[in-house]
């Protein structure tokens, strides 16, 4: 399971609940920039692979990088495992020149207590009918629980260059409390932070 928790189980309402927590670029990078890049969503939610291989796609054909969804030109069964030699046959048909593919790497839930507490109105004291109906008894607010999740998500880049794969770059986005009804916004805000960071990075 990986790509689907995120965008299927959870979705990120606004970019601010979404961030790149850390993000590496291999030292070895000389600055080359790619033609093609071939975008991988590692989901076993054709739906949602779908929905997050068009919309990254579509993000990076307007920073001006021919970006070709995984969708058009590789074959996936349910289970989205492919076989590594058909995977290799199509980059070199496609010529595909960089291989960007996202994955889930974990969900945190977490709960918190949080204590009641014992507090009194401003007291009337003119009058004791007024003291008692405004302070007495004293207002109790119960403890009640909040609940909190976590979702992380890794996406690299490499290079098609070498036989085995070259590594351009990787990062870990963190999205708080998703909203599991906006899965659309859940995949523009995990592309948004992405993509903002590789052109930082002037890989793209």
């Amino acid at each position: 399971m990986v790509l689907a928790v995120v965008l299927t189980v959870s979705a990120i309402g606004h970019c601010k609940s979404t961030k790149l927590v850390a993000s590496v670029t291999s030292p070895t990078y000389s600055g080359q920039h790619f033609k093609k890049v071939l975008v991988i969503g590692m989901s076993d939610n054709p739906a949602v692979r779908t929905d997050f291989e068009e919309a990254m796609s579509n993000r990076l054909k307007s920073a001006g990088i021919h970006a070709v969804p995984g969708y058009n030109i590789l074959l996936r069964p349910k289970s989205a495992k492919m076989d590594p030699d058909y995977l290799k046959a199509q980059i070199k048909e496609h010529e595909i020149d960089a291989v960007l593919v996202t994955r889930l790497v974990g969900v945190k839930n977490e709960t918190t207590y949080i204590p009641g507490q014992a507090y009194m109105p401003y007291p009337y004291y003119n009058s004791f009918y007024g003291y008692y109906s405004h302070v007495y008894p004293v207002v109790y607010t119960p403890g009640y629980l909040v609940h909190d999740k976590t979702v992380r998500v890794e996406t690299s880049l490499y290079g098609t260059s070498t036989p085995e794969g070259e590594f351009i770059w990787t990062g870990l986005s963190e999205t708080f409390n998703p909203n599991p009804k906006k899965i659309d916004k859940a995949i523009d805000a995990v592309v948004q932070v992405v993509v903002e960071d590789l052109q930082k990075e002037k890989i793209f």
